[in-house]
């Protein structure tokens, strides 16, 4: 089944904007947009393994509070707990919380939530620099290539440029496109916010590499959807 994140509008928008960039210069602009870059399923086990470990600590920091817990429990009719025993009980806490916890996020929208910012920039870029290397690297005779990537769930997005932009340009000089994407995302306008991030990619690669007389389209001008 054929994946569909933004309406055919946005789509339409979206291509005739990488069309009118390419127009003045001999770079190619790929677009993709995702619906998420990684499912974090390291981060559950992450948090899991902390809070399992953190319960079995403070047993252990306070073992006559919770010896004492055992004994209201049972009514004082609890037989008193070998150290082999007390050591099973610990870890069965520990294994218990563990096994919550992992099952707690296994709701998705809690498991990115409690990922750091940090994480999230980095899966967002390693999958943009995947689906570069994959589509649009080297693909064009002058390495002219750039990417524009979109990952909706994170509200992220990233830049990826060929071998001869990037000796040109420097990563920062792509802020203005990437504000005005994300911008545009957080109101719920991704086809919009894509089509204008193009639209300033191009005034830059018009800047340092201007159309040529002979001038191919060598790279899809249409929206991709992963």
């Amino acid at each position: 089944m054929k994946v569909q994140h933004l309406g055919d509008a946005d789509h339409i928008l979206v291509t005739a904007a990488v069309a009118e960039a390419e127009r003045h210069t001999s770079g190619e602009i790929v677009t993709i947009v995702a619906a998420q870059s990684n499912d974090y399923d390291d981060i559950a086990l992450v948090w899991a393994s902390v809070i399992a470990f953190l319960a079995m600590s403070v047993i252990a920091l306070f073992p006559e509070f919770y010896r004492g817990l055992y004994d209201r429990m049972t009514g004082g009719w609890g037989h008193d707990l070998t150290a082999n025993q007390w050591l099973g009980t610990v870890i069965a806490v520990g294994v218990l919380k563990w096994i919550g916890v992992w099952l707690i996020l296994l709701w998705r929208p809690l498991r990115r939530a409690l990922t750091p910012r940090a994480i999230k920039a980095q899966r967002v870029r390693a999958r943009a620099i995947d689906l570069f290397r994959v589509g649009t690297e080297a693909r064009t005779v002058g390495r002219t290539g750039v990417l524009l990537y979109l990952s909706l769930t994170e509200h992220r997005a990233d830049i990826v440029a060929d071998e001869a932009i990037a000796a040109k340009v420097a990563p920062d000089v792509w802020g203005e496109a990437m504000a005005a994407l994300i911008e545009r995302v957080r109101t719920g306008q991704p086809g919009e916010g894509m089509a204008e991030a193009v639209t300033r990619m191009g005034t830059v690669l018009a800047e340092h590499f201007p159309r040529g007389s002979e001038n191919p389209n060598e790279l899809p001008n249409r929206l991709i959807e992963i």
